[in-house]
């Protein structure tokens, strides 16, 4: 048997192989390219058989050697970074880094671990999902900070339009792309505020929304240093955060279309409180379910499992502090979005009628929903509510 280990990099790989015996084999750096990465495939081919390969990253810098390995035909075995920096701190001189070093640390950990994630080929559908959450992910992230610059400068020059406006609200955003300053409002008529905002089916919140604007350009009227280049600061981003909307709902209109065609997605969406954007980020983030051997281990790759703590004769359990947090918070908001639901609904007055906190319950409703999930994905059976007792 060969155990070999690949310290990924961007332009140069370091490759590192060992006997059953940690008898060194290989030992060179590899070049990020498709010959360099063939050539690898037929000297490991010449190897004893079987080959292992482990490597320290998945996805980006590691898609093209990830493919070419699998393609070969032999075994990939996934070992975290951080697995990687502890084992190589526990050697001889371990403080010092490099890849070499880290290369020889993944050979050995292949050669000696037997518990190690085995990498598959990810489908296309499952690719596809995961960029498209990846990238709605990205443009939430540009709002939330577009936003609140937005604030930040609408308070700087209006502090009470500010006050009454929700720049989350898509008519609020497409008053600010037109008008901002006291004097703009001033100048303004309602039936051009009126088409702007095309109130036809929100004409009564429009109406609302424009005397209160009225009402705060009346408060003020004093004109502020830098207050022109500051509202049409406000007036690009208040343009840009409707595009962004625009775009979140073509991509929210993709992964829609997405999910009907992938074969986990009915069954994930039957829980209630998986959405169709949580459930596409539960197949991104969770990947292929069936490497998880039980609804613990789901649990604890999500950091919802307590973590035992055991010293001599002292014994305890704590909360942990490590696990995929994108994983935690998947099941954090779907648990909090199932209160609707009147199981979790009872599950959640049974808790309170114990003394548990807000917090305490739904980290509790989200272990239990980790089962649940687990059991439908397990045994291929969409979730089936069951009748609450009569009282």
């Amino acid at each position: 048997m060969t155990n070999v280990g690949i310290d990924v990099a961007k332009e140069v790989h370091w490759v590192c192989a060992v006997d059953t015996q940690g008898v060194l084999l290989l030992n060179h750096k590899l070049l990020n390219t498709p010959a360099d990465l063939q050539a690898l495939v037929d000297e490991l081919r010449r190897l004893p058989a079987p080959v292992r390969v482990g490597i320290d990253i998945l996805g980006g810098i590691a898609s093209l050697i990830q493919a070419v390995i699998l393609e070969a035909g032999f075994e990939l075995l996934h070992i975290p970074g951080v697995a990687v920096n502890r084992a190589r701190e526990g050697t001889a001189g371990g403080e010092a880094k490099s890849d070499p070093r880290d290369a020889r640390v993944i050979a050995d950990l292949i050669r000696t671990r037997r518990d190690l994630r085995k990498v598959t080929a990810d489908s296309e559908i499952d690719i596809e999902l995961r960029l498209l959450v990846s990238r709605r992910r990205d443009l939430t992230e540009e709002q939330t900070r577009r936003l609140a610059r937005m604030h930040d400068l609408l308070a700087s020059i209006f502090p009470e339009l500010e006050h009454c406006l929700d720049l989350r609200r898509k008519t609020d955003l497409s008053l600010l792309r037109c008008w901002v300053t006291p004097e703009e409002f001033r100048a303004v008529s309602n039936d051009q505020i009126f088409a702007e905002l095309k109130a036809g089916k929100v004409q009564a919140f429009a109406r609302k929304l424009m005397t209160q604007v009225r009402a705060c350009a009346g408060k003020q009227t004093i004109a502020l240093p830098g207050e022109r280049l500051t509202a049409s600061l406000i007036r690009e981003l208040a343009d840009e955060a409707l595009r962004n909307r625009q775009r979140e709902a073509e991509l929210d209109r993709d992964i829609e279309a997405r999910l009907t065609t992938h074969p986990d997605a009915a069954l994930i969406r039957s829980l209630p409180g998986m959405g169709a954007l949580l459930t596409a980020e539960f197949i991104a983030v969770a990947g292929p379910t069936v490497r998880f051997r039980s609804p613990d281990a789901l649990a604890s790759a999500a950091g919802l499992a307590p973590v035992l703590k055991q010293s001599g004769k002292s014994s305890w359990l704590k909360r942990p502090q490590k696990g995929d947090k994108r994983l935690k918070r998947i099941f954090y908001q779907s648990a909090f979005a199932s209160m609707r639901c009147p199981e979790s609904a009872a599950f959640y007055a049974r808790k309170r009628k114990e003394g548990k906190r807000h917090h305490q319950i739904i980290i509790a409703l989200a272990r239990r929903r980790v089962n649940v999930l687990w059991a439908i994905l397990h045994n291929r059976t969409p979730y089936a509510p069951k009748p609450l007792p009569v009282a």
